[in-house]
Parts: structure tokens; sequence; C-alpha cells
């Protein structure tokens, strides 16, 4: 009986990639596997076509000489050795990405975690930019094992239960699970007689200090990234990267909205109602700001260019003054007097709403409220 050509059994083209190829036999092995054919000796048999055909086609020379003369290219019995694969060959190739490796050495080295430093700071200091110096704990490549964690003169063994996978394999049934050594760790080594320095870790624990420059414009959120800075890794790995994450401490007189400033201005009771000029802060300096005329409590003057220079863009943001008019306290009778002189002089009714239109304009708004109450 002859053989069905290995391409028609995946079910793929003669030019197909070696991607297409395993995802083909994928699906027909996980449809097609005894287990889940329950005995059926037809299907049995068709699985069995769907692993040779693999076996060949997966392979880059058994696929050239299939390809240029067919199955005598790759019949055992004429020296090819295409031959049937062991399924547990098949499972770790095959299945491995979906549970985990599938047999797959894995690299001993590991690199080191990333570190994090909060750094509190004044808004001045953020807003300009500045060098500080941190000095961060981190674990560090042992200099006398240089990071292996075995005695001076000795070194690491592969570990007897993984070969130096770091991982074993369980089966059950149809599926696979790669767990960790429980013997080396992962590690794929152990270490039989540790260094005395760092006790076979391979990394010590010390300070160091690091100057860090922090660019005009940060904020509370953002982040700063020292590569390599971090702990260092393990049996050769690199090391990880420190973020120091910067936190802006509140300021007594602004409050920061993105690249702009805000605060609020006490302005008296006369320069609110004739105008005038009042200073107000900045932090580059005191600037002189012009009040207009009967300017009431929540206005808001727009200082451009007194703000922050966005670190990301350039952009230099604005300061927002926010008018607050104060109410006079402590006064005397004569200044009692002369206050009760002015609101007499704004008359009643009609005549004082010119001078207090807002007054008038509530009043109004009361008095129609509960007329829609009663009707």
């Amino acid at each position: 009986m002859s053989k069905q050509d290995y391409y028609e059994v995946l079910g793929v083209s003669r030019d197909a990639s070696e991607r297409e190829i395993k995802k083909a036999y994928k699906r027909l092995a996980m449809k097609y596997h005894p287990d889940r054919t329950k005995g059926d000796k037809e299907l049995e048999v068709k699985f069995k076509e769907i692993q040779e055909a693999y076996e060949i086609l997966a392979d880059s020379q058994k696929r050239a000489a299939y390809d240029q003369y067919g199955h005598a290219g790759v019949d055992p019995n004429r020296g090819g050795g295409a031959g049937h694969a062991d399924f547990g060959d098949i499972f770790g190739d095959v299945f491995g990405d979906i549970f985990g490796g599938g047999g797959r050495r894995r690299s001993q080295a590991r690199q080191g975690a990333d570190l994090r430093y909060n750094l509190e700071m004044s808004l001045e200091d953020a807003v300009r930019g500045k060098h500080v110096e941190i000095e961060v704990p981190a674990l560090h490549e042992c200099e006398e094992c240089h990071g292996s964690g075995a005695k001076k003169g000795t070194s690491p063994k592969t570990c007897p239960t993984c070969h130096g996978q770091g991982q074993v394999q369980m089966r059950q049934g149809f599926f696979a699970v790669q767990q960790t050594c429980p013997t080396c760790s992962g590690r794929g080594k152990i270490i039989s007689d540790p260094c005395r320095k760092c006790h076979g870790q391979g990394r010590v624990e010390r300070s160091k200090t690091l100057s860090v420059k922090i660019p005009a414009g940060v904020d509370t959120g953002d982040r700063i990234r020292l590569s390599g800075e971090g702990e260092a890794g393990e049996l050769g790995g690199p090391a990880g990267d420190l973020y120091v994450q910067v936190h802006v401490r509140p300021h007594p007189i602004f409050k920061r909205d993105g690249n702009n400033l805000s605060c609020d201005v006490p302005i008296s009771f006369t320069t609110a109602a004739l105008g005038g000029e009042v200073e107000v802060p900045t932090l580059d300096g005191k600037v002189k700001l012009k009040v207009s005329p009967e300017t009431q409590t929540g206005r808001q003057f727009r200082l451009r260019g007194k703000g922050v220079k966005s670190v990301r863009s350039g952009v230099q943001g604005d300061l927002m003054c926010k008018v607050v008019v104060e109410t006079p306290v402590n006064l005397n009778q004569r200044q009692k007097d002369l206050l009760k002189e002015l609101d007499d002089s704004m008359g009643t009714g009609d005549e004082a709403a010119k001078y207090r239109p807002k007054e008038k304009g509530f009043f109004d708004g009361v008095k129609r409220f509960f007329d829609d109450l009663t009707s």
C-alpha cells in the first residue's frame, strides 16, 4: 500500500514554512491523539501517519531529501532513518510553548531586580531642576566569588535532578506541566561548598551613592530611569534598573496644575473698588499686578510665562492669580462711621441696586423662587 504524501497528511502546501507545518501538526495531533479517540484503531493509524509526516517535514535535511526523492529518500530501510518520533519528544516539542518550555534549556543567568527610590523635593527644585545625591541599598555581585556563589577555587555543579535545565516536567495523561526544580530552585546548578562572604548567594548587600540629574519641570509621579543601577544579576545576568520616583512637597503659596501655577491674592476692599496695583509672588521674585476697578472676589488674572516649563515639550506655563477681597476687621469707631456713611450714600431699593447689582439679582431670584412655590 502506497504512502500518502506527507504534505497532504498535514494539509499544507509544499512551500509551507516551518511555522505553518508546526501549526498544522499541533491542530491535527490534538484532534487525533489516542487519549481523545478512545481506542479507535483507524484513528490511531491516522495519528501515526501525522506523526511520521511531521517528523520528516519538521527536519530541514529530511524534508529536502523527501522533496527530491519522495518516500524513498527518507525510507529507514534505505538508510534514511525517518522512523517514528518518541511520544515524549513530540510532546515536549509541540506542546512545550503551551505548558512552559517543553524541555528547552532555560538560561540560568537571571537579571537583577529593578529598584525604586522615592525622592521628595520642593516645588522650586522641581521647577528649576537640580543634581541630587542619593544613597541606595542594593544587592551587588560578590567580589569574593564573582557572583558564582561557590567558594574560591571551586565552581557550581550541574544539578543531578534537572540536569541543568532548572525545571522538571510532570506528566499526567495528555498534559505536562513544567515546575521549578526543587533541588536547585531553578538555577540548574548546585553549590556544595558555598562562598563564605555571600553564603552561596553570589550577591552581597551594600549601599551606593549616586548623583542624579533631575530635569527642570518634573512633577509628582514622574520617574527617572537609571539603567543598570538596580540589583546585580544572578550567575552573570545583567543588573536591573533603578527608578527614581519624584514626589513634590505641597507649597505654602502655589498650587500646580500641569504647567500652570495658581495662588490666591488677597486685596483690600478699597483696591477692589477703586483699582490699583498689588505685589504678587512668583518663583522668580515679586511682580506688580494691576487690579481693575470694581474687581470682585474670585476674578482671575493671568501672568503669562510665570508658570512651569514643561519637562517634555518645553512649553512655559502661566501663573493664575485669584483675587480674594478681604473684609476689613478690627475697625475703630471713626472707620465704622465712614463705612456707614458710605453705605447710606448709596441709597436703598432700586437706587442702591446700581452699586450692588449682584445683591439685587440674588434677592430677586429668591423672591421668584418663593412666589413659584406658593402659586
